[in-house]
């Protein structure tokens, strides 16, 4: 496991025992510190086991359960070595986390790709993920 992911899951772990709940953002911003360290396990672990990610505009889910978004990610990771995403802005609203993202390494293109995600929080754990693309 990467160093950092481990201290997201440590800080996560703290949080927990110390009967606090993370708070939605916590919780995606550690999601995105395993993601941007390519660490499938990790990531994977903020996800609940009903996650669905969802194209905004049409309403199509794209992937439907944990399975499923582990496969796609796998895959994403191991063809994308210099994968990572910056945080260029960030809304926090009740469980909601709406992140404007710049991504780069994406299947190795050399093209960053703007997205804005919006992540839904429900007992700790992300079960919605809307993506907007440009």
């Amino acid at each position: 496991m990467k160093p950092l992911s481990l201290i997201s899951i440590l800080l996560f772990s703290i949080c927990t025992m110390n009967s606090q709940q993370p708070s939605p953002e916590q919780i995606v911003q550690a999601n995105l510190e395993a993601y941007n360290e390519l660490d499938i396990d990790g990531f994977m672990s903020y996800f609940s086991e009903d996650i669905q990610v969802r194209d905004f505009d049409t309403g199509k889910i794209t992937a439907d359960g944990k399975p499923a978004v582990r496969e796609i990610y796998t895959r994403l990771f191991k063809a994308s070595p210099q994968l990572h995403s910056k945080i260029l802005k960030r809304t926090v609203f009740d469980n909601k986390v709406i992140d404007h993202e710049y991504i780069t390494g994406r299947n190795n293109s050399p093209e960053p790709l703007e997205l804005v995600l919006i992540y839904e929080v429900r007992s700790d754990k992300i079960f919605r993920i809307s993506v907007i693309r440009k």
